[in-house]
């Protein structure tokens, strides 16, 4: 990127200075992955002050053991997506900055659930809102790891509108079905399994002191799970598979127990909010074109841009865009994330159109003669 259009975009972002938060003592807590991790010492995920990303002098942080990868792309065969390794203000600025002629940023995550990855969501999610990119989309594929950073991931994307994806070759184990529980969308085709929570270094001779050890982190995940919209029997399912072994959820159970589709917990929320601001007729429109949407659009089958332009082929029978409400209105970032795409798109022809310009080429006899030039000639010219 040019120096002059990083300065330019820079200059509109928030500047300010904020110190690391304070290191704080921990105990070790794992999720049957044997290993060690480390929570506050009320066994309580401690995350740093809400300002600390306000300004551009972040805390040092890198990605840790994981591999991730951001592109501006719902999927690779339109993108070539970068890796991260620093998680510095500005190298994740620029690793994001094609993403504002999107509107979308996509994470891609495999590996372990550590406080490199609990960064990650945080940073890009950070980056995303000041770069004013409405979608977000993670495609996540882990084993597992520490379960109070997977709590404080969770928390993070919940705040953020995250859609996470378990492609068809991915997993989601252990940890990972706490960041998988939390995402605003959960798009579920690999497997997702659950086993026993496990204290790591545990002192226990018997069953009634290791059931004591586990009391507190069994709470913590239980009231993550209720803020989240999950079912409490995911935790208790957790207890009763030994650690050694994995339970692994079936298509109907994820969705009993509320771990794919639309989180219930956020859909309820957004639902009061539009209520209080729209009114009822409102939503008695919105909740009828979601349902017809849902029917005649085939959501998970499709392209997304043919699932969009099919919901706005319905819109106007219900009443939509609506004057008011435009922002509430069904599809509405769906729309400009078209208009984007469509944009990017009649942009990438009209390059295409003009790379067969041509170039004059000197003939033996002293004439000319014009040629096509390839499109990446043209480019470069």
């Amino acid at each position: 990127m040019a120096n002059g259009c990083l300065a330019g975009v820079l200059a509109l972002l928030l500047a300010g200075c904020d110190a690391p938060a304070p290191t704080v003592a921990r105990a070790p807590v794992t999720l049957g992955d044997k290993a060690v991790t480390v929570l506050a010492d009320t066994d309580e995920p401690q995350p740093q002050p809400a300002d600390v990303l306000d300004g551009t002098h972040w805390p040092d942080a890198r990605v840790g053991a994981g591999l991730a990868k951001v592109s501006c792309e719902r999927d690779d065969a339109d993108d070539a997506p970068r890796r991260l390794d620093s998680l510095g203000f500005y190298p994740l600025f620029e690793a994001m900055a094609a993403c504002e002629s999107t509107g979308l940023v996509r994470l891609q995550y495999s590996g372990r659930i550590d406080g490199g990855f609990t960064e990650l969501v945080r940073r890009v999610s950070a980056m995303a809102k000041r770069m004013d990119l409405p979608e977000h989309l993670l495609d996540l594929d882990s084993a597992g790891g520490h379960v109070e950073e997977a709590i404080r991931a969770g928390d993070a994307m919940a705040d953020a509108a995250w859609t996470v994806r378990i492609r068809p070759d991915a997993n989601c184990l252990s940890a990972c079905v706490l960041v998988l529980a939390a995402a605003d969308d959960r798009v579920v085709r690999g497997n997702v399994g659950v086993h026993r929570l496990m204290r790591d270094r545990s002192n226990a001779t018997s069953r009634a002191e290791l059931n004591d050890e586990l009391r507190n982190v069994n709470a913590m995940v239980r009231d993550y799970f209720e803020r989240h919209g999950v079912a409490l029997a995911v935790a208790d399912l957790m207890m009763t598979v030994p650690n050694r072994r994995l339970r692994l959820l079936t298509a109907d159970e994820l969705d009993e127990y509320g771990l794919s589709g639309r989180n219930a917990a956020q859909d309820d929320l957004e639902r009061i909010v539009i209520r209080r601001k729209c009114g009822e007729d409102f939503m008695r429109r919105r909740d009828a074109f979601q349902r017809a949407f849902e029917a005649r659009c085939g959501l998970d089958e499709r392209p997304w841009e043919d699932v969009t332009r099919c919901g706005l082929e319905l819109r106007d029978a219900y009443g939509f865009p609506d004057a008011k409400c435009g922002d509430e209105t069904p599809l509405a970032d769906a729309e400009r994330r078209l208009r984007l795409e469509d944009a990017r798109q009649a942009r990438l022809a009209a390059e295409a159109a003009d790379s067969t310009d041509g170039a004059t080429t000197t003939l033996a006899d002293g004439a000319t003669a014009t040629q096509p030039l390839p499109a990446r000639a043209a480019a470069a010219r």
